[in-house]
């Protein structure tokens, strides 16, 4: 499964009341509460509407599809002989094959009549992306995050929208995306939208990074969702593959195993230029998107790391996986966190928090190569 398909776990727990009869010497045992189920969605019928597309609006959509939401690295073929693997430019927006999963296909986003979509409406547009729901009617597969996408204001996803709309039409016929069916049994219709959603105007910085971060699905790779225990939110652990590419997600966390050396200026740095002293990080991690934000946004999202509970999880991707008791999983530099251990990374946390290294080898991105 996806590192998106688990990203939002929820936990019920049904308590048992026991009743005694009042007065009496015998007692009845009362039926058995019924154990909730999930609630059963129905896409919301699609409305007639048509997007306005104002040059400040297409403007708006471009930063948030090329940048922030990451539409293209998906939605178009990449040049992996280049850092970063950036999007191939004749391809941009016209579809590809997912490489881990050549079932799963991102559909050809130009406005092509034929092969893209040319004649889907404004409304399908928008429903696909903040509710999952394809044109003709299909539950997406959860790899297009309209989970995180659904928190987009009603403003930026007509702005997606109107971009999609002034891109060149492609044509390129692809195959349908053919979930396999133990997955598909478990694909359930998202609850729709049924509300607006407001711009968010808080100028709490925080607040505003914690926004960025549910949009780009941040959490969706730098959290351990499949390990037996997990170190927490943004800990990092998680394995991330590409076709033959795979990579173990960093911590960002603020604590000296993950961020604690970084500052604004250094994590704009490396999310500009992909490089974390000297290092190249992999190109699964789409830098060469994010190196689109602007330095507010870069600014807010580092604030807003830096104000999840720290979590200690040594990983980085300069070892051989190896058992963690953290995390309870298999990972680069695993076999270093151990509790109350002097062990080379611990002796560099140490010089970290002591303040003799602003810096250590030991804990540079975990999507370092």
């Amino acid at each position: 499964m996806t590192c998106r398909s688990l990203q939002l776990i929820a936990i019920l727990t049904v308590g048992v009341v026991t009743f005694s009869a009042c007065g009496s010497s015998s007692s009845v045992e009362p039926a058995a509460e019924p154990v909730p189920t999930p609630t059963e969605h129905v896409a919301r019928a699609l409305r007639d509407i048509t997007v306005p597309r104002t040059p400040e609006r297409v403007a708006r959509g471009q930063y948030l599809t090329e940048g922030l939401l990451q539409c293209f690295v998906c939605h178009s073929e990449r040049d992996w002989t280049k850092p970063g693997a950036p999007p191939v430019p004749a391809t941009k927006g016209a579809g590809a094959v997912w490489l881990s999963k050549p079932w799963l296909v991102a559909v050809n986003l130009t406005p092509d009549v034929e092969t893209g979509i040319g004649r889907w409406t404004d409304d399908m547009l928008l429903r696909a992306i903040c509710e999952g729901i394809g044109h003709d009617g299909r539950t997406l597969h959860p790899q297009m995050w309209y989970s995180s996408f659904r928190a987009l204001p009603d403003e930026d996803a007509e702005a997606v929208v109107a971009y999609l709309r002034s891109l060149k039409p492609i044509r390129r016929s692809l195959p349908q995306t053919r979930i396999p069916e133990d997955e598909a049994k478990d694909l359930d219709v998202p609850e729709p939208l049924m509300a607006p959603v407001p711009l968010v105007t808080s100028h709490d910085v925080v607040q505003k990074g914690r926004h960025l971060a549910l949009l780009a699905d941040c959490a969706g790779c730098h959290t351990s969702w499949y390990t037996p225990k997990n170190p927490g939110l943004f800990g990092g652990g998680n394995l991330v593959t590409r076709g033959e590419r795979k990579s173990y997600s960093s911590n960002l966390t603020s604590d000296p195993s993950g961020l604690a050396h970084y500052d604004e200026n250094i994590f704009r740095e490396v999310m500009r230029t992909g490089q974390a002293k000297g290092r190249e990080l992999s190109p699964i991690m789409p830098w060469t998107v994010f190196k689109n934000l602007s330095d507010d946004d870069l600014n807010a999202l580092f604030a807003y790391l830096g104000a999840v509970t720290p979590a200690k999880h040594v990983i980085d991707n300069i070892d051989a996986p190896s058992a963690c008791t953290i995390c309870g999983g298999v990972h680069p530099l695993g076999k270093y966190n151990r509790p109350r251990q002097r062990t080379l990374v611990n002796y560099h946390i140490e010089m970290v928090e002591s303040g003799s290294a602003r810096i250590g080898l030991m804990t540079d991105s975990g999507f370092a190569r």
